[in-house]
């Protein structure tokens, strides 16, 4: 699949205008050096440089970046610009970009000046909406450029003046495999010189990736070779890394390199080409969290026989260009073609001429010189029979077929070109339809390709759609020669045919399309699904199929247990991905809705097509993918920015294309900053913070308890656990440091991370460590902890305090503070991190546990013993008159637990807390020991010693 993506705004350049390079040195050495465009965007312009002025008549481009991770195929793409109204009154700037047609749309943000938009996915209305056409993305037509594989988004706004605009578009799409490699495409054209620009591809694929390639920029006149002749090497700038798994290439041309590709700021298609090991057998099935995808594209088999009809349009509207490259593709067709195949050529216009009556004939050297004396011959004229022509030669095939004692494993196609619409015969285009589904009757596929701007597009793919071929439209001042060789060459080589693919009934349901007439060479298979049997440890699946030499049946239980393979966290440069953990519910999704919305196309029965319309709008809303049955609809966040002292400001939104994924459903609380200047933070004294300390506050005996965990780097503490009820769990994981030097410690521990997991009402997560937030409840979104801000879902509210604090509630009746704890000049032993403090649990109930959480229902007793006397109770308020000699112990759930009292400081020393230590890692205090509270991994909600479950 190829991605166009095209961000157009900016100006001409005309004549007279000083040479481009000149003034691309001047805005890299002057206005990028001498200030930042993220704290200031009014500059002067030296009354000399005249050419400058004119730039200030629109906002112009200062920033365009592109991140994408993509994951076993399936691609998150991320798209920033920042534009800059240095003028002294408001303009409109326009966001324009081209997005591939076969992809998703799932956010749109804005923020202009000091207000945030974010998109929020809803149904379309049968009647059209009144609403801002200018926030709303446009509906595809044939001008968009669909039938050329993308689409066009735009948003139009005005930004005041000295203020800047922000736009942040995010898409998804599934890569398709064509000749071999997946190839992912980025169209950068801002038609402007932009001062920071760059393009980051992270790609993960756990088969191995191979053959990775990024060619020279494209043109768009030169898509069809996809090369320019004698260049092989990357654009300039361009860096490529990569591992047995990962890779990650990146484009960061200067403004001088910018201008040196094209002066006026279009620089062409950045191109990634990549494929993956493969195994022999079923294909890679890839399993995480209740879904599979399924890809299968078998290698080294020999091709399967084709009988093919070439039915080629020569009316008079073929004439020059068109003509002429659709003999030159089909010259080098001709000579491609097999010993074992059949074939035959239809040219057509008001006439329809068949090269070889009512036969196929094979494929020798002296067949293959006649067709291309028949070719060399043909001249436009006249009118377009498209279904005379398709009829014709469904007819000649279907004759072929019966009459001859054909190989039954061998593959039958029709290849249909025109360049316009039917004006001769049968003109109604569902008629037309009609007659080739009863003529084809799912014996053959045909495939189609429109060339220009005058075909009918949506006959061609709805002609393809139902008689299991595909199609292509080229442009006419493209390379279509060798576009339409690039085409034959996809579907040139069958390798199976009749290919079935079956999985255990008990265990998958929701399966999309699982038969498939070909499998074409340099292909790709691809089934997803949801599995339903959660006890079963593996999943069956069987291929059938048949070559040209036999039947082929291929079995294997793939096991379901092992879901680590597929599970991305951690992934290095993959961190920052947004809906990426679960990328195969997506791919599955995606796969669903494409087929959803070309059996609509393909329907005929009304009432069919509105089930199907509804229930692809229903799996839209809810995955947020923007398709023809749902729009994007802009609202203010009602996030809004300030000045960087104060405490509560947006979301950062520097770097915005590789750290704030997504602001898509999240909407700051109303008036939260006049709440919280009145209201400050509750400290409470139930934490545990440091190396770690813990202590734990029990207001009703007027005591506080303290102790020390002494855990291993790496280890995952479990501080909270009450999924069962409230649905609350809190994971803790630390990271080592260096012991002092003279101290009686090997090493020391911090808290690194902090994992809040929820499930009530429904499923959400934060994850904090001293740099970033992740907050994800279906809709994923990422925080910087340098910048202050609110933000709250239906359930959850997270507050930051800038390198301060995070405070989190849940439902109002749970609150979390999290202390961040950053060091300019750290010692040795120092490292950042978190402390952990419970502020209200009232929402959590008697059987919470944890190291924390276990003790936030009980209440102790403190005991004071001395020699050949009994048990005395005392309270925290007789502390200073104990006589030392007695030894004091705390009553715990009627464990005696022997205590000595201490001080300690707590909230970065603000306050001090009297309290009685336990020591040796809490033995006696806390149930069971210390092992027992250490959990598997960070999003572990095991409520019991020994019991492992995932949220």
């Amino acid at each position: 699949m190829i991605l166009w993506l095209w961000l157009c705004l900016g100006f001409s350049t005309s004549a007279g205008q000083p040479d481009s390079e000149l003034m691309a040195r001047y805005l890299e050495e002057k206005l990028l050096a001498d200030y930042s465009i993220m704290e200031q965007v009014a500059r002067r312009v030296p009354r000399q440089a005249k050419f400058l002025q004119r730039l200030e008549t629109r906002p112009r481009m200062s920033e365009f970046s592109v991140k994408s991770t993509i994951i076993s195929r399936y691609a998150f793409t991320t798209v920033a610009c920042t534009m800059v109204n240095s003028g002294s009154e408001a303009r409109e700037a326009v966001f324009e970009m081209q997005i591939p047609a076969a992809a998703f749309i799932s956010n749109f943000t804005m923020s202009i000046g000091n207000k945030t938009y974010y998109g929020e996915v809803t149904g379309k209305d049968k009647k059209n909406s009144s609403d801002d056409q200018a926030r709303h993305k446009k509906p595809p037509s044939p001008t968009d450029g669909r039938e050329n594989g993308y689409e066009i988004f735009k948003a139009s706004v005005f930004i005041p003046r000295k203020m800047q605009a922000k736009f942040l578009l995010h898409y998804e799409e599934l890569l398709q495999r064509r000749l071999g490699k997946y190839e992912y495409t980025v169209s950068i054209r801002p038609q402007q010189l932009v001062g920071r620009l760059r393009v980051e591809v992270n790609i993960l694929e756990n088969s191995g990736i191979v053959s990775l390639e990024v060619p020279p920029l494209r043109n768009s006149k030169h898509k069809g070779n996809g090369k320019v002749e004698g260049d092989v090497s990357p654009p300039p700038s361009t860096v490529i890394g990569h591992t047995k798994t990962l890779a990650k290439v990146t484009f960061n041309p200067s403004v001088v390199e910018q201008t040196r590709i094209a002066r006026n700021g279009i620089l062409g298609d950045f191109i990634i080409r990549y494929d993956v090991n493969r195994e022999l057998s079923i294909g890679d099935v890839q399993i995480l969290n209740g879904y599979f995808v399924h890809y299968f594209a078998p290698t080294d088999l020999p091709p399967l026989p084709k009988n093919v009809v070439f039915v080629l349009d020569s009316s008079a509207s073929m004439v020059g260009t068109k003509l002429k490259q659709t003999k030159e593709a089909l010259f080098t067709i001709l000579q491609d073609l097999r010993p074992e195949d059949h074939f035959n050529i239809i040219g057509f216009s008001n006439r329809i001429k068949v090269w070889q009556k009512d036969r196929l004939v094979p494929v020798t050297p002296n067949n293959i010189r006649d067709a291309k004396k028949y070719i060399h011959n043909m001249s436009p004229t006249g009118g377009t029979n498209i279904n005379g022509a398709l009829q014709t030669g469904a007819k000649l095939l279907n004759d072929y077929i019966a009459q001859n004692d054909i190989d039954a494993r061998s593959v039958s196609l029709i290849i249909f070109l025109t360049d316009g619409r039917p004006t001769v015969g049968e003109t109604h285009s569902s008629k037309i339809l009609s007659n080739i589904k009863d003529a084809v009757h799912d014996k053959f596929c045909l495939f189609t390709i429109g060339i220009g701007n005058d075909v009918d597009h949506k006959l061609l793919e709805r002609m393809a759609l139902e008689n299991c071929g595909m199609t292509r439209h080229f442009q006419e001042d493209e390379d279509a020669a060798s576009q339409l060789k690039g085409f034959y060459d996809e579907i040139g080589t069958p390798l199976l045919s009749d290919i079935r693919v079956d999985y255990s009934e008990d265990n998958v349901e929701q399966v999309t399309q699982n038969f498939f007439p070909n499998y074409f060479n340099g292909s790709e298979i691809i089934i997803a699904g949801k599995l339903i049997n959660h006890t079963s440890d593996s999943l069956h699946v069987e291929v059938t199929a048949s070559n040209s030499k036999k039947y082929i049946l291929l079995k294997k239980d793939v096991a379901i247990d092992l879901p680590s393979r597929n599970d991305i966290r951690g992934v290095p440069g993959l961190e920052d991905g947004r809906g990426d953990n679960n990328y195969i519910e997506r791919a599955w999704s995606y796969l669903t809705i494409k087929e959803l919305l070309n059996s609509r196309l393909k329907s005929d029965d009304d009432q069919e097509k509105d089930y199907l319309m509804e229930k692809a709008k229903s799996m839209a809303l809810a995955y947020n993918f923007v398709t023809p049955f749902t729009v994007l609809k802009m609202k203010e966040a009602g996030l809004h920015s300030e000045p960087p002292q104060e405490e509560f400001i947006s979301p950062s939104t520097d770097g915005i294309g590789e750290k704030l994924q997504s602001l898509q459903g999240h909407k700051a609380p109303p008036g939260i900053r006049q709440q919280q200047d009145k209201q400050r933070i509750k400290v409470s004294k139930t934490s545990a913070d440091g190396d770690p300390h813990f202590v734990i506050d029990f207001p009703s005996s007027k005591l506080s308890v303290c102790f020390n965990i002494d855990g291993e780097p790496g280890d995952i503490l479990r501080l909270v656990s009450d999924h069962k009820e409230s649905g609350v769990t809190v994971n803790g994981q630390l990271i080592g440091a260096p012991a002092p030097p003279n101290g009686h410690k090997k090493h020391r521990t911090y808290f690194s991370t902090i994992t809040i997991l929820s499930n009530k009402p429904e499923r959400s997560y934060l994850e904090i460590t001293p740099k970033r937030i992740i907050l994800d409840d279906g809709e994923r979104l990422l925080l910087s902890c340098g910048r202050s801000a609110a933000v709250r879902s239906s359930s959850l509210e997270v507050s930051i305090s800038a390198y301060s604090n995070v405070t989190v509630t849940i439902r109002d009746t749970i609150s979390f503070v999290i202390l961040i704890h950053h060091y300019k000049k750290p010692a040795p032993y120092q490292r950042n991190h978190l402390g952990f403090y419970i502020s209200n649990s009232k929402g959590l109930s008697s059987d919470s546990h944890g190291l924390l959480g276990q003790f936030l229902n009980h209440e102790v007793k403190l005991l004071q013993e001395s020699l050949n006397t009994s048990h005395q109770q005392v309270g925290q308020n007789q502390t200073e008159a104990l006589n030392p000699k007695p030894t004091n112990t705390l009553n715990v759930k009627g464990r005696l637990v022997p205590v000595v009292w201490k001080q300690r400081r707590i909230y970065n020393g603000q306050k001090e807390v009297d309290c009685w230590f336990a020591k040796n890692n809490a033995d006696k205090l806390i149930d069971g020991s210390y092992k027992d509270y250490l959990a598997s991994h960070p999003f572990d909600t095991g409520t019991s010693f020994g019991t492992i479950n995932s949220l």
